[in-house]
């Protein structure tokens, strides 16, 4: 691996001193990699970027941002056929997706485990038409994600997403749907749902015993809020990654289909996503090679 398209988003988390992207490059430019760098314009255009690399004749795409510049810079290469490997350089408020995958938070450590060249595959998933590197939420803390002002994220990281979404805590509305896990039917009035391949969520869920390329999707959903029991049955189970109470339904699926009367919105890696009645969401098993 020579050829190298490094993508950045400058309003992004931690890479925003000059000091930390020099630091970054001259990992590469000690193992003499031929680095373009590009910073993002808008949003979606990490995605563009990815998406054209192979076919520059780049031989890796690299991004130091957040979760959602991830996010894009996946999309990018299925949506383009392409086979060329990622390297991500956590950057964000939270890097759920980073801390998942082992990555270092350290700009320059996560870049010189990059040079490495030891790709891992990694699986994906898929929202409808839409790609998704970790998680696919909605309801309670869901609009938490990409409602919250992106210099508190910077500055404050996960106590920003917690703040905020405590706000909403006296105001939860169920949403009523039928969800269909591998075969297996849910039916019932919900507070949230995240259907995920990650070890945490939102700095606040963490899961135990995941596999980030077994072919499933953790599936979660928290019932309807009835009385301060509910409340306590919900903190205790995020609290101790125990999700076995009667609050939730757990399962482990490759794919997932919820039906419900009205569209609500979702979140994808922390980014607005519209809902539709139906949301089909598949796993794509090893979809994408990562560094790590």
């Amino acid at each position: 691996m020579k050829k190298v398209l490094f993508i950045t988003n400058p309003v992004a988390g931690r890479l925003g001193s000059r000091a930390a992207l020099f630091d970054v490059l001259n990992e590469f430019n000690k193992k003499d990699y031929d680095v373009t760098a590009k910073i993002t314009q808008y949003r979606g255009h990490a995605e563009d970027l990815a998406a054209g690399a192979q076919a520059a004749g780049y031989e890796a795409v690299v991004c130091a941002g957040g979760d959602g510049t991830a996010c894009e810079c996946v999309g990018g290469i299925l949506k383009s056929n392409s086979s060329i490997p990622l390297g991500y350089i956590p950057c964000g408020s939270t890097n759920d997706f980073g801390t998942a995958l082992g990555l270092s938070m350290i700009p320059e450590q996560a870049a010189r485990a990059i040079t490495k060249e030891k790709p891992v595959p990694v699986d994906i998933g898929k929202f409808n038409d839409r790609y998704f590197n970790y998680v696919a939420s909605f309801g309670a803390f869901t609009a938490v994600s990409y409602s919250v002002d992106q210099n508190l994220k910077n500055t404050y990281g996960y106590l920003a997403y917690l703040v905020e979404g405590l706000k909403d805590l006296g105001s939860i509305q169920p949403h009523a749907m039928t969800v269909i896990a591998d075969g297996r039917e849910f039916e019932g009035r919900y507070v949230f749902g995240a259907v995920s391949n990650s070890t945490r969520v939102a700095g606040i869920l963490h899961y135990n015993m995941v596999d980030l390329d077994d072919g499933l999707f953790e599936l979660l959903l928290v019932k309807e809020i009835k009385s301060a029991l509910d409340v306590n049955k919900i903190i205790a189970g995020a609290a101790n990654s125990d999700f076995t109470s009667d609050a939730f339904e757990y399962v482990k699926c490759k794919e997932a289909k919820f039906i419900m009367d009205d569209p609500i919105p979702w979140s994808l890696d922390g980014e607005k996503a519209e809902g539709r009645n139906i949301v089909n969401i598949t796993n794509l098993h090893s979809a994408v090679r990562i560094f790590k």
